[in-house]
């Protein structure tokens, strides 16, 4: 049984609960499930209808992966966000797999996908609630591939350097060269030659582990 707290988090994220009848809000909210997920772990892995994942704490990695283990990372999600793709069930003709990884120690409430598509059948609410979320995701996987497909490496990194400084307190990036290509969907050696590039323009510096942003005018200068 989902807490009290939990039950205010998802008539957040999902407004349609409100319109449900209490027959239809019961069954939704009794497939529903708490999960643990240690840093790294797989959490949906694109061959199954995992269901609609709610974050509680941490930060969720939606991600595609191509045949020769290449890794894209499409949108992150945060306290409070949803994973409609993780339920492919719920919307008929979806082909688009992805997979969902915890980037840190991530609490969820998985509401089971078959409860949930069977409302989406049946109620307009929730089929428009689906779709509008499934159109808000393709929106952010389009960008990506707008960026890999027409922008220059020096904006992306740059684009890519702002967005994780905007969500922290300080002037440090912890992620290593590697992590930032995989993130990205590049190769190592192509983001070890750009951040070469930006620390011999004094704009950020090298550390072990991390990075941290020396210039962030000039950062979004070459952003713009």
């Amino acid at each position: 049984m989902i807490s009290q707290n939990e039950y205010q988090m998802l008539k957040n994220a999902m407004p349609f609960l409100a319109t449900l009848s209490q027959e239809d809000r019961n069954a939704l909210l009794q497939s529903a499930i708490h999960g643990h997920f240690d840093k790294g772990e797989t959490i949906h892995d694109g061959t199954r209808c995992t269901g609609v994942l709610l974050v509680k704490s941490g930060c969720l990695r939606v991600y595609l992966l191509s045949e020769e283990g290449r890794e894209v990372t499409l949108y992150r999600l945060f306290e409070g966000d949803i994973c409609i793709l993780s339920a492919s069930c719920a919307i008929h003709n979806l082909t688009f797999d992805v997979l969902v990884d915890a980037e840190e120690d991530t609490d969820l409430t998985v509401i089971g996908g078959c409860a949930f598509a069977e409302l989406a059948d049946r109620i307009p609410e929730v089929k428009i609630f689906a779709l509008e979320r499934a159109v808000s995701d393709f929106s952010d996987v389009m960008w990506v591939f707008e960026q890999i497909l027409f922008m220059s490496m020096d904006r992306r990194l740059a684009i890519f350097l702002l967005d994780e400084l905007s969500k922290s307190n300080t002037d440090t990036i912890k992620l290593t060269q590697e992590q930032i290509a995989k993130y990205m969907g590049s190769a190592r050696e192509v983001v070890s030659r750009m951040l070469k590039y930006f620390s011999g323009e004094g704009i950020v510096e090298n550390l072990r582990g991390g990075i941290r942003v020396k210039d962030k005018k000039r950062l979004r200068a070459i952003a713009m």
